[in-house]
């Protein structure tokens, strides 16, 4: 594997791509040989990751139908089952299912690596400095991300399945879900989730580079919250309480953002008072 021994900065074009392509090269090869194991453990990827959330033993109806239950009010959530069944409708619509399902779950599992791989391509460009207050980006971002899956696998995933799932405009019309059209409901919901919940990690690299500022984020807060909502309308059964519930993290990681970018500047402006006094 081929490994540029000159400084970064010296490179030229065609060097910095022969980077990016080992860069990219392993980033596949890590989805790859994850998905693969994912093809292999079928039965636990599909049976009690994927159709979890459509078995009203799923932690979260059981927590809500617990709620409901204590203040005295009925809730579907509380049913036996959930009043559908999932079915494949093309000759090769349950292989594909298995090979893109183990993709993403290589994507998904990988998503450390990945950005070890990317920090590795951008990081030669940055000051010492930078690097040094950069260090923790892996981490936290990994942690982010992986927090923003879990969200969206244990709430928004379960509210929507059992929204859309015992929706009926007649009696006449049975909810028979293909295969595909689950799965991507599930997929939807956690790497939607998994990307906003990196909204900290955006913002502080915008303001690094000067794009985003406390102000600019406090001025336009309110439209910040209309666009959550207008994504949380997008990625959640179109019921108020849902969409209250994925809005509310989101808002939180905005009001963190701030915080985050009040810092990068405070940094930057302490390091400018110390350059001129040098």
């Amino acid at each position: 594997m081929a490994q540029n021994q000159k400084d970064p900065n010296e490179m030229s074009f065609l060097d910095h791509l022969e980077e990016l392509r080992w860069h990219l090269i392993r980033s596949t090869l890590v989805i790859v040989i994850i998905g693969v194991v994912a093809f292999l453990m079928k039965d636990f990827i599909f049976d009690t990751i994927i159709f979890g959330p459509k078995k009203m033993s799923f932690p979260t109806y059981r927590l809500f139908c617990d709620i409901a239950t204590k203040i005295g009010l009925d809730s579907a959530f509380c049913a036996d089952s959930l009043p559908f069944t999932i079915q494949n409708r093309t000759m090769a619509g349950q292989f594909s299912a298995h090979i893109w399902t183990s993709i993403w779950a290589g994507f998904i599992v990988g998503f450390p690596y990945l950005l070890y791989e990317m920090w590795k391509f951008i990081s030669p460009g940055l000051y010492e400095k930078e690097r040094k207050y950069s260090r923790g980006f892996i981490l936290v971002a990994s942690l982010l991300f992986f927090l923003g899956v879990l969200f969206g696998y244990y709430v928004v995933a379960p509210l929507s399945i059992n929204f859309l799932g015992t929706y009926q405009v007649s009696q006449e019309v049975a909810n028979e879900i293909d295969i595909s059209s689950f799965i991507s409901t599930v997929r939807a919901s956690v790497i939607a989730c998994g990307i906003m919940f990196e909204l900290p990690i955006i913002i502080y690299f915008l303001t690094k580079v000067g794009l985003v500022t406390p102000d600019f984020l406090k001025k336009y807060r309110k439209i910040a919250l209309v666009i959550v909502l207008i994504l949380s309308a997008v990625i959640t059964p179109p019921d108020v309480a849902s969409q209250i519930i994925v809005a509310v993290p989101v808002l939180i990681l905005y009001q963190v953002s701030i915080y985050i970018s009040k810092v990068v500047i405070r940094r930057e402006e302490k390091a400018r008072k110390k350059a001129a006094k040098a």
